[in-house]
């Protein structure tokens, strides 16, 4: 055996023990971030002509640049939306790596998007959307909404009478950052609902008899919430599709961090009239326990996004030819390379079974109720509203922006949660305060407890 080869095999081994240790681990560290100056300094030069080798590259990983993370699955990160894939999720995200597979076309990737399309045909349950809705996998909750947007702008095009307008949407200034990202790169303006509590069938009537004869000629789709991520608040989406359907609007579900709770039977009424949205967006590696990244798109006719987005090439021919038959990903979402990313979720669900999904999510929904009673029961701090899904917001009593600031550094700077702030609209201002999201069943009270405590 060659030497490269003997070191291909050590290195392989040292790579396993390392996945095997931090898969298998019951505790590990939350990690602290580092300057650019100070990692430099502590692993020096590392792509050079000559290589530094990969046992010595692993080590620097090890030793510096692996404590330089926030593990997204740490029990008390419990900041923005974390997640907390299952291990068997994790191990086969090892598994679609090695496995080198393109997952634009069944014809080269047939095996990996069957596993997906089962996983998806759950998800698409879930929603209750009307037989021949579909999905597909992508990188994020930016590029499913970008994918949805798209195609309902160019649906609304095939009238010739739009074909050189450009596009007009409305949504509500709780709607995730996403939107309005996704709006610049599609071109088409953007109208928010002054609103960051739930955005009703009512408000966005109002809204659409405000507009000038040019902007509701202009408009195309609305963008509703199910589960904002400020607050894990649910528009109203009954009402909100009423008026889309009489509008003949596109209506569109931004889903991302909420869709995980229509798997819970508690939870589930919160998201009626989302079977009647024309596409969806959910994020498996948020609250379906996959690792990153796992967005997904979900339409309610998976032919007009196939308009939209099926890429044409010589070289592509090949693929759409009959002998390829089956589905292709690539033909519903902006990208077309792709990674088979719905993998680790398939084997997660194959693994454990859907019900474990629904005491996991249910488990974080039971967390938020327990962090609301033990903030109302504790002098120093408030609820600023009831808890919502897995989202609380509440304030420290007397506390200004910088002490939020301060907290979260000198917590996280210890090792020891991270739990950050953010803005709240109080009447006519924006408030600082403290915001749990919980996603992990594993995080314990006394997690919230030691939290709460640390605020004296």
């Amino acid at each position: 055996m060659h030497k490269i080869d003997i070191d291909l095999v050590e290195m392989t081994l040292d790579v396993m023990k390392y996945a095997i240790n931090r898969i298998s681990a019951v505790e590990h560290p939350i990690g602290k971030p580092k300057k650019e100056e100070e990692l430099k300094a502590l692993v020096g030069e590392t792509v050079t002509p000559e290589g530094v080798g990969g046992e010595y590259a692993f080590k620097l990983w090890r030793k510096y640049l692996s404590k330089a993370n926030v593990p997204v699955d740490h029990p008390r990160n419990l900041a923005f939306v974390p997640a907390s894939p299952t291990r068997a999720a994790v191990m086969f995200d090892l598994v679609t790596s090695v496995s080198s597979i393109h997952g634009a076309y069944w014809m080269e990737g047939a095996g990996g998007i069957f596993c997906e399309n089962e996983a998806m045909r759950w998800m698409v349950s879930l929603t209750g959307l009307p037989d021949g809705a579909f999905g597909v996998f992508t990188s994020g909750g930016t590029a499913a909404n970008l994918s949805a947007i798209v195609t309902a702008r160019e649906f609304w095009r095939k009238d010739d009478t739009y074909k050189r307008e450009k596009g007009l949407i409305i949504t509500s200034i709780g709607a995730h950052s996403s939107i309005k990202a996704m709006a610049k790169v599609a071109d088409v303006d953007i109208l928010l609902v002054d609103t960051e509590e739930k955005l009703t069938g009512e408000d966005l009537r109002t809204t659409i008899d405000s507009l000038s004869f040019y902007q509701r000629k202009r408009l195309f789709a609305v963008v509703a919430t199910g589960g904002t991520t400020n607050a894990g608040i649910i528009d109203d989406l009954d009402g909100i599709a009423t008026v889309c359907e009489r509008e003949k609007l596109w209506f569109h579900v931004d889903a991302a961090y909420g869709g995980g709770a229509l798997v819970a039977d508690s939870a589930r009424h919160l998201f009626n009239g989302i079977e009647r949205a024309d596409s969806i967006t959910i994020d498996p590696h948020k609250w379906m326990f996959s690792p990153y990244d796992c967005g997904a798109v979900i339409y309610k006719k998976p032919e007009l996004a196939k308009e939209a987005h099926s890429q044409q090439g010589s070289y592509l021919d090949i693929f759409k030819d009959e002998g390829a038959h089956g589905f292709n990903p690539t033909d519903y979402q902006i990208q077309l390379t792709r990674r088979v990313r719905g993998l680790p979720l398939w084997f997660s669900l194959a693994t454990h079974g859907t019900d474990s999904y629904k005491v996991a999510v249910e488990r974080g929904l039971e967390l938020a109720q327990i962090a609301g009673k033990m903030i109302e029961e504790n002098p120093n701090v408030e609820l600023v509203r009831e808890p919502s899904l897995s989202c609380v917001l509440f304030r420290r009593i007397g506390w200004q922006p910088e002490d939020y600031k301060h907290w979260t550094y000198e917590n996280h700077k210890s090792g020891f949660a991270l739990v950050t702030p953010t803005k709240w609209k109080n009447g006519d201002t924006f408030e600082t305060v403290s915001r749990f999201c919980f996603i992990n069943p594993d995080t314990t009270e006394k997690d919230i407890q030691m939290i709460l405590d640390s605020m004296e």
